[in-house]
């Protein structure tokens, strides 16, 4: 975990993830590790792994920071200038 001086974590990283469901019919609840790198960070949740033929796979959730920010960089966001250097 990277922290900065004032301990505020700024991402989150592990070599395993457990995952918990509870099976809609029966209730009873399941627990299962399964070896996955995780990353969290303000902007993304991160898995990655590999699929059954030993390929590396990965899946990317965005949170809403995240999608702002991937709007912004591919000129799909709001126009704004934040520093007030960059206005015509």
């Amino acid at each position: 975990m990277y922290e900065n001086h004032k301990n505020e974590i700024y991402q989150i990283t592990a070599g395993e993830v457990t995952v918990e469901v509870t099976d809609r019919t029966t209730g009873r609840t399941f627990r299962r590790t399964f070896p996955i790198d995780y990353l969290e960070t303000s902007s993304v949740v991160r898995l990655r792994g590999e699929d059954l033929q030993g390929n590396p796979s990965e899946i990317v959730f965005f949170t809403s920071y995240g999608k702002k920010k991937l709007e912004d960089l591919t000129g799909q966001g709001i126009d704004y200038d934040p520093c007030g250097s960059h206005t015509h």
